[in-house]
């Protein structure tokens, strides 16, 4: 199987890589068919020399089969050949089934918490309206007894102006 693929060159700790056509058997270093680009992480990403391809070479090699590795194909697909996309499993970070678990228990918590805050405010209004009912009619029946109280009074000093007047009817 022929595989389009980087060739580590440069020396310790200053890379420089060759692009090339190989046998998927032979060692990353070692023989390669044809050397079809260049590779240079050394430059800034928006430099022009930073990866050179032969284009028209890279497509007749893989018309007949070459499988370009991941670094090799995002290259290609930055020049519009071919397309790339993101290797990675994207279920790999998800959380496993331990973990879902405590998440859910913990939104559990938080929903009883949260409908044991609402219950008590509900509790306490409810509390407030019923203490408010209460002092009014406390303060109504305050008034009744008040009014009463003063009627009470009056109502004693008219029968007893009234007990004279009827002795006095009575003597007479």
């Amino acid at each position: 199987m022929l595989k389009i693929r980087l060739a580590r060159g440069g020396a310790k700790k200053r890379p420089y890589y060759s692009i090339v056509v190989a046998d998927s058997h032979s060692p990353r270093d070692g023989r390669f068919i044809e050397k079809v680009g260049t590779y240079n992480p050394l430059l800034k990403k928006d430099d022009a020399a930073r990866v050179t391809l032969k284009i028209e070479s890279i497509q007749a090699w893989i018309a007949k089969g070459a499988q370009p590795t991941e670094r090799v194909a995002r290259f290609l697909a930055a020049q519009g050949i071919g397309s790339w996309t993101h290797g990675n499993n994207p279920e790999k970070g998800a959380p496993g089934k331990k973990a879902q678990e405590r998440i859910t228990e913990r939104a559990q918590r938080e929903e009883d918490r949260k409908a044991a805050e609402v219950k008590a405010a509900e509790d306490a209004a409810a509390a407030a309206a019923q203490a408010k009912e209460d002092a009014k009619a406390a303060a109504e029946a305050e008034a009744a007894a008040a009014a009463e109280a003063a009627a009470a009074p009056a109502a004693e000093e008219a029968p007893a102006e009234a007990a004279p007047a009827a002795e006095e009817t009575t003597e007479g």
